[in-house]
């Protein structure tokens, strides 16, 4: 559904604006870590086998070879950090202290892959990727709310979603 929307090309951004990172943010904060990145693994399996499961109803080989391939690798470990730092979270699940997993996981994780990759993919210098990236911060951050927002209001409606309880 988070790919259903149409994805925005903005200027020289390599990559679409999309809803999906939405999407990771939350398999990591609610599913956990190694659950929220087989989440992920299989979301991208299912593109790969030509699911139009991508921005804009892409799908099949030839998102993992282009621009934006890093982010979709990126997918994953943003899923598997968001994961990991809501389920180190103690005592009550917060909006906050999710929003700052959202962003570390979510936002950085996926950044510290995709940029570097869209770079090399590209051909442009890392810097320039960098610059150019700076379109997508201020979505990731509402996107970081939301998934923020939802978590602890599912985890408050039933505790059992919570990191707490996937430690038994």
């Amino acid at each position: 559904m988070l790919a259903l929307t149409p994805a925005i090309s903005v200027g020289s951004a390599l990559a679409p604006i999309t809803l999906q990172t939405l999407g990771v943010m939350l398999a990591g904060a609610l599913l956990g870590w190694w659950r929220g990145a087989l989440a992920a693994v299989t979301y991208l399996l299912l593109a790969l086998a030509g699911l139009p499961v991508l921005a804009g109803g892409t799908g099949g080989v030839e998102p993992f070879v282009g621009p934006s391939a890093g982010y979709l690798y990126g997918f994953v470990l943003g899923a598997a950090a968001t994961g990991w730092l809501v389920d180190r979270i103690r005592g009550r699940v917060t909006a906050p202290k999710v929003f700052g997993a959202a962003i570390v996981g979510g936002v950085a994780v996926i950044y510290a892959i995709g940029i570097p990759v869209s770079a090399a993919v590209a051909g442009i210098p890392l810097w320039t990727a960098i610059t150019g990236s700076w379109v997508f911060l201020p979505g990731d951050l509402i996107k970081a709310v939301l998934t923020a927002l939802v978590v602890a209001a599912v985890v408050r409606a039933y505790p059992p979603a919570g990191p707490a309880a996937r430690r038994r």
